[in-house]
């Protein structure tokens, strides 16, 4: 029998959905960010990003650099999280796959992150990440979403919470995805980042006094890679380098796409 015009079409979004998809995508790439970046207080880092610093309402991918690497990822991650939510009103959420480390507050509380600014979901499988990480996005109410994923961001998902971000308008979100080292996948990531542990700053006594990570900016859209190694001031909320030291990846012309 032959389908009504008035019919959906349950093939796939409609014309007038992936316009919307395309201007949104498009709009994106023109635009570090439409509510501003989120600068990192390195100097010669944000020099590299486009704006200045990570755009806010774009979708930024972060990686262990190998093996053993992953509880380092996960501090940096939450220490943009820290830094995005010291500087102003609003909550973050955290989406948590199954094979990730669960942050606790007395960690939290040492990167300057207030433990009751953080909402905490354990969810079932990737899926369940990227489905809760949408509607928070659509709901508009969060200064900062982050998912940890076990299998890595598919292109489909990163687009849709690509225009979930972008819906907030003028004060869009950080939005932060923490994957695997082994799962890379094409997602159109403005930024995608391998953070390896760096050591830490000690005391006379030998207590941790700032984290450290060695942090290389793999691709970045409009931007240029880099290496730094970062210390982590967590009263300050703000990154610095170790002595004025870092060690820096050659430029590179023009930018690599995510």
């Amino acid at each position: 029998m032959e389908r009504s015009r008035d019919e959906p079409d349950e093939q796939g979004p409609s014309t007038a959905e992936r316009l919307a998809e395309l201007r949104a995508r498009l709009d994106a790439e023109r635009r570090p960010g439409a509510g501003g970046v989120l600068p990192l207080g390195v100097a010669d880092l944000d020099a590299r990003l486009p704006g200045g610093g990570l755009g806010l309402g774009l979708l930024h991918e972060v990686a262990p650099e190998g093996a053993g690497d992953e509880a380092s990822a996960l501090g940096f991650v939450l220490a943009l999280v820290a830094r995005h939510l010291a500087r102003g009103a609003g909550d973050a959420l955290l989406v948590v796959a199954p094979g990730h480390p669960i942050p606790y507050g007395h960690g939290l509380t040492g990167l300057g992150l207030d433990p009751g600014r953080l909402l905490l979901l354990e969810a079932e499988a990737d899926a369940s990440v990227f489905g809760a990480l949408e509607e928070t996005l659509r709901a508009g109410h969060l200064a900062a979403v982050a998912g940890l994923v076990a299998d890595g961001l598919p292109l489909k998902p990163g687009r849709r919470l690509q225009l979930a971000a972008g819906s907030f308008g003028t004060a869009p979100p950080l939005l932060l995805i923490l994957r695997p080292g082994r799962a890379d996948l094409p997602n159109g990531a403005a930024t995608r980042w391998r953070i390896a542990a760096g050591g830490a700053a000690r005391d006379r006594f030998g207590c941790t006094l700032r984290p450290r990570w060695r942090a290389r900016l793999d691709r970045c859209r409009n931007g240029r890679p880099g290496d730094w190694l970062l210390e982590w001031d967590h009263a300050a909320h703000r990154f610095d380098l170790p002595d004025g030291l870092a060690r820096r990846a050659p430029d590179a012309r023009g930018s690599r796409a995510g």
